[in-house]
């Protein structure tokens, strides 16, 4: 079994389906709503325990309700828990959440209060095969990415604005989303930007953009290779599977290519699923999905 150490944010969704998304401050009513585990690192750790993996969280939460819920979700999931700092009187974090017919979304987070991530804790963990970690607490994914690069695993950025150059210094891997790759070029042509973060950051990079697939560096070359095609119902917490599966294959010795594939299988399976994460799938799941789609 392949160990990943998650870095990053845990929260509660708070999700309401409409037909269309708000554009004026008015009332809205649904009678199709849920309450579900998110955050970045979260869900992505998540995506690892279901397909077999061990993931481990570092997150940070308060010692209040929304906390409990957190942790006792993940707990549940079977997501190592026992390192996630809480913090008494501090506010955890979550989010409301807007999804239309088409399952786009919108998304308001409450980032959290006084909340604090340990990470002196990390060089006791063993046999990791990966570390992968999001934007949100610049000092601990450092940390974590420096403790990738000392052992020779892969180091992942999910790579979401704002990124801290300092994150992707200490990547193997950055792989950021499209709204990611924009925040640091603007102007540049996808491949282009990628090879330059390679030259820049001395390290593999690639870009997601959901139906439109994922960009990626092979040596000098930028290539491409296609989403698989789906009508989806809800794309909340999808990026955050990809990257959990893509961190996962990477742990248990896949090529980048080959990863991708898989994480691109196992997001567009949560697609097809409504409420963020409850869509990451199990390996068998994604094996026999894979051979359904691919050539």
């Amino acid at each position: 079994m392949s160990t990943v150490l998650c870095v990053g944010g845990a929260v509660v969704d708070f999700v309401f389906r409409l037909d269309v998304l708000p554009k004026l401050p008015e009332k809205y009513g649904t009678e199709d709503a849920d309450i579900v585990g998110g955050g970045i690192a979260a869900n992505a750790a998540v995506a690892i325990a279901r397909m077999g993996g061990e993931a481990v969280l570092g997150a940070r939460l308060g010692d209040d309700n929304i906390g409990d819920m957190i942790v006792a979700d993940l707990a549940r999931e079977g997501v190592d828990v026992s390192h996630v700092t809480r913090t008494k009187g501090a506010k955890s974090s979550y989010s409301s959440v807007l999804v239309d017919a088409d399952g786009e979304r919108q998304i308001v987070n409450f980032r959290g209060a006084g909340l604090v991530l340990a990470t002196d804790w990390f060089d006791s963990l063993d046999d990791l095969g990966a570390v992968l970690t999001d934007t949100r607490r610049v000092d601990a994914g450092v940390a974590a990415l420096k403790l990738a690069h000392a052992r020779g695993i892969p180091g992942i950025l999910d790579g979401e604005a704002p990124i801290d150059p300092a994150l992707m210094h200490a990547a193997s891997h950055v792989a950021l989303s499209m709204q990611g790759l924009r925040s640091l070029y603007p102007d540049d042509d996808i491949e282009d930007a990628l090879l330059q973060i390679t030259t820049d950051y001395a390290c593999w990079a690639c870009v997601t953009d959901g139906a439109e697939g994922v960009w990626f560096t092979d040596g000098t070359t930028p290539r491409h290779m296609a989403a698989i095609p789906i009508t989806p119902i809800d794309t909340l917490g999808a990026g955050d599977v990809w990257h959990g599966i893509f961190a996962l294959m990477l742990a248990e010795g896949m090529s980048a290519e080959d990863a991708i594939r898989h994480a691109n299988g196992a997001a567009a399976l949560k697609c097809l699923t409504k409420g963020g994460r409850t869509g990451a799938p199990s390996r068998a799941a994604l094996t026999d999905f894979l051979k359904e789609t691919q050539p």
